[in-house]
């Protein structure tokens, strides 16, 4: 083929790709925009039933055409609590029905402690299949408590109770110990600093029985600086971790017992089955162990142990 035949042919393919290129950019883009156009329709479609500030966060409650409740800490923020009013098995954040695989875990279910009560999800779940449990519900910001009893449907009784109170000091002064403790209180985006601590930690292992278990609820390393010196935290206080990856979310899962008990994908997801069988769950325990099960990784070197004094320094070099 001729040099001048080369250069035609190559012109001609550029001329190709550069229209495929074209193409492809306006289909993305095109994609992009239907995409944001998808995500401001659904905040359009939500209804502002309640926006006030508080002394922690700007609490916000919406609720979808559907008649679903959303809790924020702030308009656009992620949602923190999704409720079906009157519907307590209604678990519309994957996150908690992974958390639940701790049941699991704990000999026995009779003392709940939830830091964090958000709209009151996980304690009227607790409420309606241990209807004869201690349920505690503890949350720093009252106007959350206020807003769970007003708009979510959360109700005490006289074995569930919501407490107003830094998590960490209700822990720390607690005379009896729970079965199972769920340490699921967030910010706008992120855990308290004092609720990640070693000195925390250790707090809630003197607080949870022996046959019990700790089930924490943490951003994923993709959303969450901290995350690896998390776990580093808690693989230095309690014996046995395990992690659950959490479908279609950045949430893991992490299950701290205070003793060893090691377990395989297979055996946690037949105690995990047997547990939603027998309080008859509208769903199978044993999906998000089979989905997200994995072992701890090794006491990394590189991650930290996070500690009060590490607080302690960050508050003298803050502006």
């Amino acid at each position: 083929m001729t040099g001048s035949g080369l250069m035609s042919m190559k012109s001609a393919l550029t001329r190709g790709l550069s229209t495929v290129t074209r193409r492809l950019f306006i289909a993305g883009s095109f994609a992009y925009v239907a995409l944001v156009a998808a995500v401001a329709l659904a905040h359009i479609d939500e209804k502002v039933l309640y926006e006030k500030a508080s002394a922690y966060n700007t609490i916000v409650v919406t609720e979808e055409e559907n008649g679903l409740r959303i809790l924020r800490f702030g308009r656009g923020e992620v949602r923190q609590s999704v409720v079906k009013l009157g519907d307590p098995d209604h678990l519309a954040l994957p996150y908690a029905r992974a958390a639940l695989v701790g049941l699991a875990l704990s000999a026995q279910s009779r003392r709940f402690l939830v830091v964090g009560l958000g709209g009151g999800t996980l304690p009227m779940f607790l409420r309606k299949h241990h209807p004869n449990a201690v349920i505690d519900a503890v949350d720093i910001d009252p106007g959350v408590v206020d807003v769970a009893k007003k708009f979510f449907g959360f109700r005490e009784d006289g074995l569930m109770r919501a407490r107003v109170a830094d998590g960490r000091q209700f822990i720390e002064k607690l005379r009896q110990p729970y079965d199972v403790i769920f340490l699921d209180a967030f910010g706008s985006d992120s855990i308290p600093r004092h609720l990640t601590t070693q000195e925390f930690l250790q707090a809630v292992r003197r607080a949870v029985t022996p046959g019990g278990v700790v089930i924490g609820n943490l951003w994923g390393r993709g959303a969450n600086p901290l995350y690896d010196s998390m776990v580093r935290t808690y693989q230095e206080v309690f014996d046995e971790l395990l992690i659950l990856d959490v479908r279609d979310a950045e949430n893991k899962i992490l299950l701290a017992l205070p003793r060893k008990q090691q377990l395989s994908r297979d055996e946690l997801t037949q105690l995990a089955r047997k547990v939603s069988a027998a309080k008859r769950f509208p769903f199978d325990l044993g999906d998000p162990v089979k989905y997200g099960f994995r072992d701890a990784p090794a006491k990394s070197r590189h991650a930290r142990v996070l500690r009060d004094t590490d607080i302690e320094q960050r508050k003298q070099t803050s502006p």
